[in-house]
């Protein structure tokens, strides 16, 4: 997912008037409490959404998702939607998604400019996406699908987790994954000597990014609640960040960041992100966390964003990998 303060977002295009397909009377369906289990009976359910109440189909069948996040949620639980936005920067969908679970998902455009046309003409029971990226398009979704939008994206993940399964009728398997997600945790936290000796070490997170500073990621974060629920040190620059989400940094001031262990990521060119330019330099060169071997390169897609429990489990094997080595 391109972070909520990316440089890289452009404003939503206007689309023309769309023909809508007959999906539009899924929305009319009255609302049903039965229980009923049998997919595409008609039955539907009240989800709570930034965009207030929302009936949706109990099981819906045919889901297009509209950020990372969301398609993160629906393949977490057991979900394989018809259609997904891609990250401007890459082509195809994010990379740790397993391809049996994607190879079949129709690409509906970039993120930040879907393609209605393309929407509609898949015939969706359910659109999952949120309120900051997709509010302004929110009457022309709402015409083709229940359309569920969480308020923002990122740090409350687990918070639209819930709001995703809720939609899709997965309730009870998202208890299952935030279960193991929570012994991952503990699993972790004790391979790293446990809880005392992880809140010792201090970690920073950095993100290289074509056409804007280096991002040094506050509390308020998606990467953030990885490292608390750990239970690692947080360096105290971290703090400074603005509105708890990012501190950003110019390659002359790069060793601010510098602290016991550091993770980087890049999106984008190397050169046009200052990647190159800042890792060759002797400031870089002479930083604590470099000269002791304590800075780890990361999967950019899978660290910054993935923003799901499919891309935490991922991500937690290799934080222990990286802080384990001797």
């Amino acid at each position: 997912m391109i972070s909520l303060r990316s440089p890289l977002h452009r404003p939503a295009l206007l689309t023309g008037s769309l023909a809508l397909t007959g999906v539009l009377a899924l929305t009319s369906c009255g609302s049903s409490d039965s229980g009923d289990d049998t997919a595409g009976s008609g039955g539907t359910h009240t989800v709570k959404t930034a965009m207030g109440d929302v009936k949706v189909p109990v099981h819906p069948q045919r889901v297009v998702v509209l950020d990372t996040a969301e398609l993160d949620s629906a393949i977490t639980l057991g979900v394989q939607p018809v259609g997904a936005t891609h990250v401007e920067a890459s082509s195809g969908f994010l990379g740790y998604l397993p391809k049996d679970k994607v190879g079949g998902i129709k690409d509906v455009g970039e993120m930040m400019t879907p393609n209605m046309e393309a929407i509609a003409a898949l015939k969706p029971d359910l659109i999952l996406t949120s309120k900051i990226r997709h509010a302004a398009k929110y009457d022309q979704l709402k015409q083709i699908a229940p359309t569920v939008m969480t308020e923002t994206t990122g740090y409350p993940w687990k918070e639209n987790f819930q709001v995703h399964a809720d939609a899709l009728g997965k309730q009870a398997e998202a208890k299952k994954v935030v279960a193991d997600y929570e012994a991952h945790t503990k699993k972790v936290t004790t391979a790293l000597g446990g809880p005392a000796k992880a809140e010792q070490t201090e970690v920073n997170v950095l993100r290289f990014i074509e056409g804007a500073d280096i991002r040094l990621y506050g509390d308020q974060s998606y990467i953030a609640t990885l490292l608390k629920d750990v239970g690692l040190g947080r360096a105290p620059i971290s703090a400074k960040a603005k509105d708890g989400f990012s501190y950003d940094l110019s390659p002359e001031k790069i060793d601010l960041a510098d602290t016991d262990v550091i993770f980087r990521s890049t999106y984008g060119d190397p050169k046009k992100s200052k990647e190159t330019q800042t890792v060759g330099s002797g400031l870089w060169k002479n930083m604590k966390a470099v000269k002791s071997g304590n800075v780890h390169t990361v999967d950019d897609e899978l660290w910054i964003q993935g923003i799901g429990y499919t891309a935490a489990d991922r991500i937690l094997d290799e934080m222990q990998a990286d802080l384990t080595k001797k």
